[in-house]
Formats: C-alpha cells, sequence, structure tokens
C-alpha cells in the first residue's frame, strides 16, 4: 500500500521485508529487491546493460549479415551499395535508441578500445563480448532459419584476388579509422547524442562503400564470426579478429596523441551509459 503523495508504506514497522511499491506494479516486494530492481546505478543493474548489448548487437548483424543473405535467397535483390549502408544506418539508429544504456558498444574493438583508454572497466569487457557474441549468434540463426541459405553468405571473407595480410591490413586500417572517430566523439560526450551517432553510423557506410570488396570491411571481430560459427567455416577468420583489435590500440594511441589520456568524465559516460541519470 501507499499513502496519498505515492510513497511507499509499511504495515506497521519500518522493516524493509514490508515495504510495498504498488505505483511501480511491485506491491508486497521487500523494499531491498525493488531498489535492486529501480536503482539503475546499481552495479547489479549490469543485466541491463548486457541486455542493451545483445540487442543492439542482435540488429546490427541482423543487417550486417543479412544483407548477403538476403542477395543469396532472393537472385542478388540486395545490391552492395544498400547492403553496406545499412549496418551504417543500424549502428546511428542504436546509438541514439540505447547509447545511454550501455554506451552503444556492440563490436569487442570497441569495448577493448574504450578498456584501453581508461574509460570502460576492463572487469566489465568479458560480460559485453559474451553479450554481443549471443545477439549476433541469434541474429544468424535467425536468418538462417528464416531465409535457408547458409550462414557463409552473410559472413566476411578476403577477396580471392588478394592474400589474406592484405584483408588484414585493410581491416586494421578501417578499424583504426572508426574507433578514432568513436573515441573522438566520445570524449565530447557525444557517444550518447547526434553528433556521435552520425559520425559513426556515417564512418561505417563510407568506410564499406569503397572497402567492402577488399576484406568485407568487418571491423567487428564478432559480426565476423558469428556466421562462421553457425556455418562451421572459419576461413581466415584471424584477419577479422586481429585486425580489429591491433586497429583499435592504434586508434587509442592516436586519441592519446591528439587529446591526451582517457576521455575525462564524458569519455567515460559514453563508454559506460549513463543508465539512471536524467538527460541533461
Amino acid at each position: 500500500m501507499s499513502d496519498v503523495t505515492g510513497e511507499p508504506a509499511t504495515d506497521g514497522d519500518d522493516t524493509s521485508s514490508s515495504t510495498y511499491w504498488p505505483h511501480l506494479g511491485l506491491s508486497g516486494l521487500p523494499k531491498g529487491v525493488v531498489e535492486r530492481i529501480t536503482d539503475f546505478n546499481d552495479p547489479r543493474q549490469e543485466w541491463r546493460r548486457l541486455f542493451s548489448e545483445v540487442m543492439g548487437t542482435f540488429l546490427l548483424v541482423l543487417v550486417a549479415a543479412g544483407g548477403g543473405m538476403m542477395s543469396a535467397a532472393f537472385g542478388g535483390a540486395i545490391g552492395r551499395t544498400a547492403a553496406v549502408i545499412a549496418p551504417g544506418a543500424m549502428v546511428m539508429a542504436m546509438i541514439l535508441f540505447m547509447g545511454r544504456v550501455s554506451g552503444a558498444h556492440f563490436n569487442p574493438a570497441v569495448s577493448f578500445a574504450f578498456a584501453l583508454r581508461g574509460d570502460f572497466p576492463w572487469r566489465r569487457v568479458p560480460g559485453y563480448v559474451v553479450a554481443q557474441l549471443a545477439g549476433a549468434t541469434l541474429a544468424v540463426l535467425f536468418l538462417q532459419s528464416v531465409v535457408d541459405v547458409s550462414a557463409s553468405n552473410g559472413a566476411t571473407y578476403p577477396a580471392t584476388s588478394v592474400t589474406h595480410v592484405a584483408a588484414f591490413l585493410m581491416e586494421v586500417v578501417l578499424t583504426f579509422g572508426l574507433v578514432s572517430v568513436i573515441l573522438g566523439t566520445a570524449s565530447g560526450a557525444q557517444n550518447v547524442g547526434v553528433l556521435g551517432a552520425l559520425g559513426v553510423g556515417a564512418y561505417v557506410a563510407l568506410a564499406g562503400l569503397w572497402a567492402s570488396p577488399l576484406s568485407g570491411a568487418s571491423m567487428n571481430p564478432i559480426r565476423s564470426l558469428a556466421p562462421d560459427l553457425v556455418a562451421n567455416d572459419f576461413t581466415a577468420y584471424w584477419v577479422y579478429l586481429a585486425g580489429p583489435l591491433v586497429g583499435a590500440a592504434i586508434a587509442v594511441l592516436a586519441a592519446f596523441v591528439l587529446r591526451g589520456s582517457g576521455g575525462g568524465g564524458s569519455g567515460s559516460a559514453a563508454a559506460q551509459g549513463t543508465l539512471g541519470e536524467s538527460p541533461s
């Protein structure tokens, strides 16, 4: 029960076991349990951020791998231009939609870069990576069941005319640029706002437009791993694991040269999300 002010009421004593919050639909739950659910700044709320990473990575890989798989299923109906612009647009939408919750990483290379720069706790990186892998794998499994073509059609492989080393170098350079854009916008706390979303989404689309014929322009180890995992074909996967991680590390070094160490309070807010805080 609650009084007319809407504040939680107690049944005759002040113990947490008899506190009720009916206005939240949580009538009958102990105060301690309710606070654990509703206090977004509580470290135990990490599950909300992990759900954000699962959901966001699912939607990103749905369009990133979906372009190739839909094209294979429907006689080339999805052109290369559409296939590479779609992930950029989806990244933009996801940053706007849930950047405040988890920081909208959706990419182990981004989590790695934020942690390396000191904006994101290393202890939280494994959870984010597992969540990203779960979301990406679910997306590929969904696509394969719906369009009934092999997940390998949504994978990224080096072009047959180039060496794996060439593809690796391309992924290094592309990810260097991507993470530089992310770190740069995060330093101004824009990763939770419009400018960061536009910058990152535009970069993903532009990189894909000119570089996808060579390496697929993955820039994301999980985006490449999920189709490989479902198709059980890990051809040249080292390119898409090592390339983005090396590129991310170089981007962190470049960010230090440009701005010094760390992104400050705004960089940490962009990397970790501002779940539970009121928008400024």
